[in-house]
């Protein structure tokens, strides 16, 4: 963009005044924000969308259309011929675009790099007629061309705060803790115990940069958090839907110093670098609710690498409906779990949603007339309604003597974490024969494959067509976009048609009239697909289906 003849900071007076001259609101609207008490350092925009003011361009009049911050957003973009951009964190090269300027400098010019290649640099404003920046931007970007566009003031000022504060804390624990350089070649050396010349894990920068991380991770959705240590760098990852992206590349000392951080919160032992650890820790979203995360540490040859699991605080309130479960699947489930004693199986592989399946199924089941007690390696999600007891191999406490005991508990369900040996499975068969109802996972590929899983572990065939009531495998697919789905009619013969028939010909499933097909926007980083939701095969069994299981036939 070329230098304007003329440089404002616009403020309330000159939007409204301009939202007036293009018939947007009415004087009345005019007079009401004009004559309100308002914050004199928000932008104006935030301000005129706080009151709710009908639209004057609306079409359909009969409806009541507000001006809401969306819509001046694009209004204020178009009049001064910019771009309306949404900023992506995960896109952003942080260190990059810290660089270029100081922080005090972007603020007071109402600007944020967000984008920075070989030969341009992309430059977002919230103040598309202030111009004054641009007589000495070509000084700090050198050689680069520089293109700008208008950004969402509420995103400009959050990130442009968050961007800065994260690179001052990582500098700051990089300048007070200068490691010394290690021989990354020697993996003995990297695995040694007490190594004093860590960062210090409870430094005000390595705490900042921990509770900037995890609040991250809450508001992009994050399933899992990686802590990635490689020869010279360290670099953070998240999965979001089930794809991994690169978040963050960080000092190796840094990645090391916030690692140990981590294992403090979640009581492990920070000295212990030779061997995997496991842990948990509670913390909050941003929305205000608890969370739990599952902490697993592995010893890898340029240092420890730290995974988190994040549980999501809102599954246990999620319907079966929410989590893909509908129509005779449902129907079917719920046919299941209404029994009063009987092994009820889910399989998948790690990652599938079982425990979210577990979890959503007991939180139903458990009312004031029922005991709900289970056992799990670890508790993944602290539940009031369940009696919860974690596995502790160190006093020798397995599944199977968590089963024993818990039998004697008078429960009327019990959950195990995993079947994953012949003593647990021997125990749950008890359990259900004694008038328990157990729920518990395998890991199958399908339904049919955890009845002949159970007979390789030893249970009689017998055994099992009179204990099993039912198995659901299940998987994770990601969902369509709503924002920018695009719908496609199925035509009879066409190619789409062809392939519909093609995918379901074992079913003969009937093409429906309408599908809808990946695109890509800014909501969901141009990938097509946001959210996940269940894929779900049921397998009740039949009185055929238990004779042939009693007579060895499967």
């Amino acid at each position: 963009m070329s230098a304007q003849k003329y440089s404002i900071v616009i403020d309330l007076r000159w939007c409204l005044d301009e939202l007036l001259a293009d018939k947007v609101i009415d004087q009345r609207g005019y007079n009401l924000v004009m004559t309100s008490r308002r914050d004199k350092a928000q932008h104006p925009l935030l301000t005129i969308s706080e009151f709710g003011l009908p639209n004057g361009h609306a079409l359909d009049k009969n409806v009541e259309h507000k001006l809401t911050l969306v819509w001046l957003n694009q209004w204020l973009a178009a009049k001064a011929g910019m771009a309306l951009v949404r900023i992506d964190p995960l896109k952003v090269d942080v260190p990059a675009v810290t660089q270029l300027m100081s922080f005090e400098y972007a603020r007071s010019q109402h600007i944020l790099p967000i984008e920075v290649t070989n030969d341009e640099v992309v430059i977002g404003t919230d103040q598309p007629f202030c111009t004054e920046w641009q007589t000495s931007i070509e000084k700090l970007i050198k050689s680069k061309s520089y293109r700008t566009v208008y950004i969402n003031p509420e995103q400009i000022n959050r990130y442009r705060q968050e961007f800065y504060q994260v690179t001052q804390a990582i500098a700051g624990a990089n300048s007070v803790h200068k490691r010394a350089a290690a021989d990354v070649t020697n993996v003995e050396a990297l695995l040694q115990l007490g190594d004093n010349t860590n960062p210090d894990a409870n430094d005000q920068h390595i705490v900042r940069v921990v509770d900037w991380l995890l609040q991250y991770a809450f508001e992009q959705r994050a399933s899992d958090i990686h802590l990635e240590p490689r020869r010279e760098t360290g670099k953070v990852r998240f999965r979001i839907d089930g794809v991994l992206h690169t978040v963050y590349e960080m000092p190796l000392a840094i990645i090391v110093a916030v690692t140990a951080r981590i294992k403090i919160l979640g009581r492990l032992n920070v000295a212990e670098k030779r061997k995997p650890q496991d842990g948990r820790l509670k913390t909050r979203t941003p929305k205000g609710l608890e969370t739990e995360l599952r902490l697993s540490t592995m010893p890898t040859a340029f240092g420890e690498k730290l995974v988190m699991r994040v549980f999501d605080p809102e599954v246990l309130v999620r319907s079966f409906a929410q989590l893909g479960l509908s129509g005779k699947q449902l129907d079917t489930w719920h046919e299941l779990t209404a029994h009063p004693n009987g092994i009820i199986l889910v399989t998948g592989p790690t990652g599938s949603g079982k425990t979210t399946t577990l979890y959503s199924t007991l939180k139903q089941l458990a009312t004031e007339q029922v005991n709900v007690c289970t056992i799990e390696d670890p508790i993944e999600m602290i539940e009031p309604a369940f009696n919860q007891m974690q596995v502790n191999p160190g006093v020798d406490l397995h599944f199977a003597d968590g089963i024993r005991s818990l039998m004697r508990q008078d429960p009327d369900i019990i959950m195990v974490g995993e079947i994953r040996d012949a003593e647990t499975a021997n125990m749950a068969v008890q359990a259900s024969l004694t008038g328990h109802l157990v729920l518990s996972t395998l890991h199958t590929n399908d339904a049919p494959s955890s009845l002949t899983r159970l007979h390789d572990l030893g249970i009689q065939p017998f055994l099992t067509s009179a204990t099993i009531l039912g198995v659901m495998a299940q998987r994770l697919l990601r969902t369509l976009c709503p924002h920018c789905k695009k719908a496609l009619y199925v035509i009879p013969d066409s190619e789409i048609a062809v392939q519909w028939q093609e995918l379901v010909q074992p079913w003969r499933a009937p093409a429906p009239a309408q599908i809808y097909t990946a695109q890509g926007c800014e909501h969901c980083r141009h990938t097509g697909y946001q959210g996940r939701v269940g894929l779900y095969e049921i397998m009740p069994l039949s009185n055929e289906l238990k004779k042939l299981v009693a007579a060895d036939a499967i």
